[in-house]
């Protein structure tokens, strides 16, 4: 594998793993996501160490990071920024908002209202935000950190399926195993703090890293079988909404990362299928008759890929 993956995913995963224990997987599932300078959605009940993620990678990071918590009184000039007038000079200036960072953590997203939900659809899309006319790009790399909790909970508006497919990916961590769990008990002390890890790379150093990925190996039979997953989900008659061209194209950069922190410069069939769940199942929705059913897209998405015929030659 090429020379500066490795060290970097290595050493993210170690300091993350200081503060999220017992997570490994679900913490290299979210630097994959990264790796494609995509955006990561963590959904889950509360307690369960999303913020504590989203925090940790972002403190790992030796960028700039800012914090919006997401409330119903919450406006979007408040997450992109906001013209001001200046008395003395008789004109107008932009104030950048919180989405002017490498790293964008928006905690409990589905708790802020649809219209400011709308207002990371630009910058999440397309790196900048347009105000009076004016797009100004963000800093690059940029990624969005979202968390959210179950929708059946009080206080929450669900996030549209145009908000939901900008996301890279969404994980959840679900609950610490006893021995863990036991360990986080036996070590915890009043005051202690989530964002005192000390960074292990830096922006440059990850856009690097992310250029890097994007030249890995992918052959054609990897791509139709990316293309026959994504239009099984297209025409399956439980599914009101299948995955888009933007899932496919997320598909394939995740399996690229997902390799590469395999130490390995080619993408394979078990690359597509390890990922696969986490960047498309979010992508899809169920009809009304399939929900009254019973039916998880979990199950309809894992049987949907054990029927599409893998490539004979896996990385060939």
């Amino acid at each position: 594998m090429a020379s500066n993956i490795t060290p970097v995913v290595e050493a993210l995963i170690d300091n993350v793993d200081t503060v999220v224990r017992g997570k490994r997987h679900e913490i290299r599932l979210a630097l994959c996501c990264l790796l494609t300078e995509g955006h990561l959605l963590l959904d889950d009940v509360p307690g369960t160490g999303k913020t504590s993620l989203a925090k940790a990678i972002a403190n790992s990071i030796s960028g700039s990071w800012k914090r919006v918590q997401f409330t119903p009184d919450l406006l979007p000039t408040d997450i992109t920024g906001v013209m001001v007038y200046d008395q003395k000079s008789g004109t107008f200036s932009f104030r950048e908002g919180p989405v002017f960072t490498n790293v964008l953590i928006g905690d409990e997203i589905n708790r802020g209202s649809p219209k400011t939900q709308a207002a990371l659809l630009e910058v999440m899309e397309e790196r900048q935000v347009t105000a009076d006319g004016v797009s100004r790009p963000v800093p690059r790399p940029f990624f969005v950190i979202a968390t959210q909790n179950p929708r059946d909970f009080q206080g929450t508006f669900p996030l549209p399926d145009v908000q939901l497919d900008r996301f890279t990916m969404r994980l959840s961590l679900g609950y610490a195993d006893a021995a863990t769990e036991a360990t986080l008990l036996s070590s915890y002390h009043r005051g202690q703090r989530d964002d005192e890890l000390d960074p292990v790379t830096d922006a440059a150093e990850l856009d690097g890293v992310i250029s890097e990925i994007d030249q890995l190996s992918v052959t054609p039979s990897i791509n139709e079988y990316i293309v026959a997953i994504a239009n099984a989900t297209r025409n399956h008659t439980d599914l009101r909404l299948g995955v888009s061209t933007r899932g496919t194209l997320a598909l394939l950069r995740v399996a690229r990362a997902f390799a590469a922190t395999d130490e390995r410069n080619f993408v394979t069939p078990d690359d597509v299928k390890a990922v696969a769940s986490p960047v498309l199942a979010h992508r899809m929705a169920l009809t009304s008759e399939a929900e009254l059913r019973g039916v998880r897209l979990s199950a309809v998405l894992a049987d949907l890929i054990d029927e599409v015929p893998v490539p004979r030659k896996p990385g060939s």
